[in-house]
């Protein structure tokens, strides 16, 4: 199960960003009328945001490493 769990994470990682997937997911909560809008602006917000700082962190350490 960890194998076929691996492949597809592989999968929709070349295919589509995760900011893009919980983006994407978020708003279709929204449009289905789980998330209310409030909600749906903290999910997109909180996620992209703490992934942005992530993403930068590790640039930071790679560029480090190489220096």
């Amino acid at each position: 199960m960890s194998r076929v769990k691996g492949y597809l994470d592989h999968g929709l990682e070349k295919l589509l960003s995760r900011k893009l997937l919980v983006w994407m997911t978020a708003t279709g909560l929204a449009y289905a009328g789980t998330v209310n809008s409030g909600d749906w602006v903290v999910i997109s917000a909180l996620y992209l945001g703490g992934q942005s700082v992530i993403d930068a962190i590790v640039e930071l350490r790679e560029a480090k490493r190489r220096a």
